[in-house]
């Protein structure tokens, strides 16, 4: 895994068809902007595997959080 230190604005290209933008970033939450072609599929991790995620909020999946 590549880690990038970016700043408010700042991009990060992938190929030529693929650009990252560090939209904003404030108390350890980060806002990104992606452009890309439509052919390509971009997919939060939750969405992913909506059941597991599902679990995750009830608390009902082992190792997750309670409380």
């Amino acid at each position: 895994m590549l880690v990038i230190g970016r700043r408010d604005g700042e991009r990060i290209l992938i190929g030529p068809d693929i650009e990252v933008v560090l939209v904003r970033s404030r108390s350890g939450e980060a806002r990104l902007g992606i452009e890309a072609p439509s052919d390509v599929v971009i997919l939060r991790e939750e969405l992913e595997n909506p059941e597991e995620q599902e679990e995750v909020d009830r608390g009902t999946k082992k190792g997750a959080p309670v409380g």
